[in-house]
C-alpha cells in the first residue's frame, strides 16, 4: 500500500486503539494518514510512504536543518528513519493485541548524505519473525538506488 490520502497529523495512537488493529492495519493507517505519525517524524520531516506485510518504506528530503557541523546530514536522520522502517516492518507482521519494541540496532554509513542528495528512501524488510524476537534489515538509498546507509535491528515482541 502506498500514498497518503488524508492530511498528515502527528501524535500518538491510544493503547486501546492500537490493540484493535493488526500490525499491518496500524502501519497502513500511518501511510494513509488515518492514524497520526509520531512527532519525531514531524521534527525531522520524514513520512511513512509504503507498507505491506514485512516491508515498510520511510522517505525524507534532507535539508540544511539536518546538517552537522561538518556540513553533511547528521547520522541521526538516517538512524531514525532506519529505526522506524525496520521496527514498523516487524510491526506489520503482528496480530491484534501484539506489540514490539527495538532491543538494539546497528547501522553502517556507506556514503555521505547532503541536501544535494535529494529524496532518500529507507526500506525495512523482515528477515525473521519468531514468537518473541523479530529481526529486520534496512537500507537507505538515494534516487539512483545507491546505498547510503545499511542497518539491522532486533525487536522484542510482546502482548500489548
Amino acid at each position: 500500500m502506498t500514498g497518503r490520502a488524508a492530511t498528515k497529523t502527528y501524535g500518538t495512537v491510544a493503547a486501546d486503539r492500537q490493540r484493535e488493529l493488526s500490525g499491518l492495519e496500524f502501519v497502513q493507517g500511518l501511510v494513509e494518514g488515518t492514524l497520526p505519525l509520531n512527532t519525531i517524524a514531524q521534527t525531522l520531516g520524514y513520512d511513512v510512504t509504503e507498507a505491506e506485510n514485512g516491508r515498510v518504506v520511510v522517505t525524507a528530503e534532507p535539508k540544511d536543518i539536518h546538517l552537522n557541523p561538518a556540513g553533511t546530514v547528521h547520522g541521526g536522520l538516517a538512524a531514525t528513519m532506519l529505526d522506524s522502517c525496520m521496527g514498523l516492518a516487524i510491526q506489520s507482521t503482528l496480530d491484534k493485541g501484539i506489540g514490539s519494541t527495538t532491543l538494539e540496532f546497528k547501522i553502517s554509513f556507506v556514503r555521505p548524505i547532503t541536501p544535494e542528495t535529494g529524496l532518500i528512501r529507507a526500506e525495512g524488510t523482515v528477515i525473521n519473525r519468531g514468537r518473541r524476537i523479530g529481526i529486520a534489515e534496512g537500507r537507505v538509498t538515494d534516487s539512483k538506488g545507491r546505498l547510503l546507509v545499511h542497518g539491522t535491528t532486533t525487536c522484542l515482541i510482546f502482548e500489548s
